[in-house]
């Protein structure tokens, strides 16, 4: 499958970019603990297919220490023992708002009860911008088949200056 254009080419995609960019900063750098915020853009963007996605996040959280361990039983994080009640809690909130079509009620009352046990307002405001934002990512990447494999930890970083 070859990619169907690299929007970063185009006026409009190198702005939309930067400002996507721009957005993820604010994530990044709020108080919500940047591991999760990997695991969380991980398990969200293999939900979606998005080798892209899977590529980076895995990188920046290797970059950043996460063990291959982890970043191996994200898929299966409910089966796993080397999570983080908080880490799963973020965990259930990613893979409800990113299957949002498969329960009426979107995010289960059950999975924000556990969110609001180990986030305070400013994590979980983070927490919900972080989940829409992998989203957005995702599907840009997979509708214009960018594939997975060349990222480099960093290079988004070193681009914005």
């Amino acid at each position: 499958m070859e990619p169907r254009i690299d929007l970063f080419t185009t006026e409009t995609g190198a702005r939309l970019g930067k400002r996507f960019a721009n957005l993820g900063q604010v994530v990044s750098r709020s108080p919500l603990p940047q591991a999760t915020q990997e695991l969380v853009s991980l398990r969200a963007s293999q939900i979606n297919g998005c080798g892209w996605c899977i590529d980076m996040h895995t990188k920046e959280a290797a970059a950043a220490g996460e063990t291959a361990v982890r970043l191996h039983l994200v898929a299966a994080w409910r089966e796993a023992t080397v999570f983080t009640d908080a880490e799963r809690a973020a965990l259930a909130l990613a893979e409800e708002g990113t299957r949002l079509a498969d329960h009426h009620d979107g995010v289960s009352d059950a999975t924000w009860a556990r969110v609001r046990e180990h986030y305070d307002d400013e994590q979980v405001a983070a927490l919900v911008a972080l989940v829409a934002l992998i989203n957005a990512a995702n599907r840009l990447a997979v509708i214009v088949h960018q594939r997975g494999g060349s990222y480099e930890a960093g290079m988004f970083e070193a681009a914005l200056g």
